[in-house]
């Protein structure tokens, strides 16, 4: 699933290709239709699709920004704000073309679910392999509440004391130290890969309690996963499996994963091992984190 690093990068390509044009029409595919009718919403989650088909037309696309792992499009109709938000899901990916056949993945073109035609003639497709991807119009961000209940961005100055505050709620206490960071509601953008990544450089055990991990350690903990968050942006995110920016192009953070994945620890040598916290497998070192 995208993370963080992943959903930036797709926003810092998205906006300047985006931002200023006007959507002339919206086509969904047929499978979003079918899933509607059987009350399913895949994909498009609080409107009809026709509806938001209809919404969408002659929106302008004013903005495009990030919050947490959310594509947040800040855009106006007859002078009439609205935010349309996507989350990628587990394989979402945004491609900016002229055509269809522009895309170069086959599994990616035969899974298009959304073309939105823009002013330019271009085409802004949205495509979900495992259509676990989002798409909603609201009028306001209270009209979906969980998107209030995002921790801090963790670049911003609290987001580290937030941390240590959630930390705190007994809620939290014998809960595995892997699933809490894990949660948009302690930190933002941080799952599965850069989770293993920090606990690892941290030598943590990712099933330790967090009431068992000191203050100082989990502000260490907290630096790390932003530094990790930082790098992997800076190095385009990373590609496991379906992950691409809107050129269609891999990222280059996997090269420089060290436990995400890995059969052997790359500092001692031992076999790694895993189980699974939060409902999701966590590749730990036996050796190296306790």
């Amino acid at each position: 699933m995208p993370e963080l690093p992943e959903v930036e990068g797709v926003v810092r390509e998205l906006a300047p290709a985006v931002e200023g044009k006007t959507i002339k029409k919206v086509e969904f595919s047929n499978t979003v239709y079918e899933s509607c009718a059987a009350g399913k919403q895949c994909i498009v989650k609080n409107l009809e699709p026709s509806y938001f088909e209809e919404a969408m037309q002659d929106m302008l696309i004013k903005k495009v920004t990030r919050r947490s792992k959310y594509i947040f499009f800040d855009v106006e109709k007859n002078h009439q704000l609205f935010k349309f938000v996507n989350h990628l899901g587990m394989t979402g990916a945004w491609f900016v073309v002229a055509k269809l056949e522009e895309i170069h993945e086959e599994k990616f073109r035969r899974h298009v679910h959304a073309v939105f035609t823009l002013d330019t003639g271009e085409l802004l497709v949205f495509s979900d392999i495992r259509r676990f991807g989002e798409m909603r119009l609201l009028t306001n961000l209270e009209d979906h509440p969980p998107l209030l209940e995002m921790a801090p961005e963790p670049f911003e100055t609290s987001a580290c004391e937030y941390f240590l505050e959630k930390c705190s709620l007994p809620k939290y206490h014998q809960k595995p130290i892997k699933e809490v960071i894990m949660d948009g509601q302690v930190i933002s953008g941080c799952g599965n890969i850069y989770a293993t990544e920090a606990l690892f450089k941290m030598g943590i055990h990712p099933a330790r309690k967090v009431n068992r991990i000191s203050k100082e350690r989990k502000v260490q903990l907290f630096e790390t996963i932003r530094d990790i968050l930082r790098e992997s942006i800076e190095n385009g995110g990373s590609t496991i499996s379906d992950y691409r920016n809107i050129n269609g192009e891999a990222g280059g953070m996997q090269h420089r994963l060290k436990m995400y994945g890995k059969k052997q620890c790359g500092v001692c040598g031992s076999n790694t091992k895993s189980l699974v916290i939060g409902g999701r497998t966590s590749v730990y070192c036996p050796q190296c984190q306790h």
